[in-house]
This record gives structure tokens, sequence and C-alpha cells, in this order.
């Protein structure tokens, strides 16, 4: 499963490098964001560049899906921290 992540983070951020230029954007940077926070840097760039909706859906999708991670690590602390 973390191989898979690593795959998608590695094929956004070639996108990004690629596609960059071509709206005048910095390639290293948008590659770089891309291989850290994958999703998200996606979203933000479909934004700017004129691909709103596509943007707006991934975007979404990222956040409800770290918002899921970070409650989900919430609820297993708080179910150890209640019954240890």
């Amino acid at each position: 499963m973390e191989f898979l992540g690593l795959i998608l983070s590695v094929v956004i951020a070639i996108y990004l490098a690629l596609d960059s230029p071509k709206y005048g954007k910095n390639p290293w940077l948008w590659g770089v964001l891309g291989f850290i926070f994958s999703l998200l840097t996606l979203g933000i760039y479909l934004i700017q560049t004129n691909r709103k909706v596509a943007g707006w859906i991934l975007l979404v999708i990222a956040i409800l899906y770290w918002l899921f991670i970070i409650f989900v690590v919430i609820g297993i602390v708080a179910f150890y921290s209640l019954y240890s």
C-alpha cells in the first residue's frame, strides 16, 4: 500500500514538473511540492491553471482524506488512553 502511494506521488511530481512550464510556473517547485503533498498540490495547481472543476474536486477529496486520517488517529489515541 505504501508503494502505491509512493508511485502516485512520483507520477504527480513528474506531471507537475512537465506541465508547469506551459503556464509559466517553476517546474522544480511544483515537482517537489507534488511529491511531498501529491493530491493537495495537484488540486491547487489545477485551480491556478484554470482547470477549476477538476482542481476543486481533487482538493476536496484530499482535504477529506486528511481529515479522515486525523480523526482515525485521534480515535485510536482516545481509545487506548481510555482502556489502558
